[in-house]
């Protein structure tokens, strides 16, 4: 399932081979849990699912945005959204994925080396911190 989307059919895929039941009751679990989950977000409480994240729905106040064809301000109503944090364990998790896949140039930059770094258009090398060729007396 590596880089494609999970779907509801999946998810009862997923229960129906790891639990055994059968799949219309896996399809019921599925729906089930969701169900749960929407629920008690719409009542806006807090979903936590240990060692995967948090979901919550946070109030936004209003304010004013501006129509990007036209430049008109106009008012963005009050709205709720709903937020996922992740937990440090799939953070982790996700982490390593990457880092374990052995594209190292998908690696974070600071997980650079110095000597490694990648040099940075219009910046000083060591010659032109030295006068260089420039015939700059040193």
């Amino acid at each position: 399932m590596a880089g494609s989307t999970v779907t509801r059919a999946h998810l009862t895929e997923a229960v129906y081979q790891e639990v055994g039941l059968s799949r219309n009751e896996s399809a019921d679990l599925v729906e089930t849990v969701l169900a749960e989950m929407a629920d008690a977000l719409a009542a806006g409480g807090v979903v936590k699912l240990s060692s995967f994240g948090s979901f919550s729905v946070r109030q936004k106040g209003q304010r004013v945005g501006r129509n990007p064809k036209t430049g008109e301000e106009v008012p963005i109503l009050p709205r709720k959204v709903l937020v996922f944090r992740p937990s440090h364990v799939l953070k982790s998790r996700i982490n390593e994925a990457l880092l374990g896949s052995g594209d190292e140039e998908a690696a974070s930059p600071d997980l650079l080396e110095p000597a490694e770094a990648p040099e940075r258009p219009g910046s000083p090398d060591s010659s032109s911190l030295s006068g260089g060729d420039r015939g700059l007396a040193g």
